[in-house]
């Protein structure tokens, strides 16, 4: 009886000495996903920031381009209220887009160009853009990583039982592999 007790006690310490160390690392690379993804969430805010005062900028110099000014607002509000990584992405690409399309139209206002505060702000959305990029690819490595972790064995024994599942990718929105239509209002 005793004999038994003490292996049942072993067998115990023994799972509990492969199952703790386990189960902190994947806490410790669900919390890097997690503070990765806020680092993005960080820079769609400041972009999401900068937009309404680059729109009110256009706005005064092209009031009649009233679709690409909406489609701009729309998108961001999309963004907004996204609530999955999926849904940011998209949106996301929705926005870069409609900025895109902005940015063309800025090509006929040579006064707008020459503007300080449009010149400013676009420097800015320059700068967050390229911070965004680096906060996705440092994500993505993170989700990576812990996915690794949560398919391999022994830790996918360890997530299956403690609840750890896959996290998702920042993914560009699949229409983003079409090159835009850019038109420069040439005959062609």
């Amino acid at each position: 009886m005793k004999k038994g007790l003490l292996i049942a006690i072993a067998i115990i310490a023994a799972l509990l000495l492969f199952l703790v160390p386990s189960y902190n690392g994947f806490v410790n690379e669900e919390e890097n996903v997690d503070q990765a993804y806020a680092q993005i969430e960080n820079q769609l805010q400041r972009r999401l920031d900068l937009i309404p005062n680059l729109v009110n900028t256009v706005k005064g110099y092209a009031a009649h381009e009233k679709e690409v000014i909406q489609s701009i607002s729309d998108a961001r509000a999309r963004l907004a209220g996204a609530r999955t990584p999926e849904e940011e992405a998209t949106a996301n690409a929705e926005l870069s887009s409609a900025l895109s399309r902005l940015l063309v139209i800025t090509e006929n206002y040579p006064n707008l160009k020459a503007d300080k505060q449009f010149t400013q702000l676009m420097d800015e959305l320059s700068g967050t853009e390229n911070r965004l990029a680096v906060a996705r690819k440092d994500y993505n490595d993170r989700v990576a990583s812990y996915n690794r972790k949560v398919k391999r064995f022994p830790g996918a024994m360890v997530a299956a039982i403690t609840g750890f599942d896959e996290k998702e990718y920042f993914k560009a929105d699949p229409r983003a592999v079409e090159a835009p239509n850019v038109d420069f209002g040439g005959e062609g």
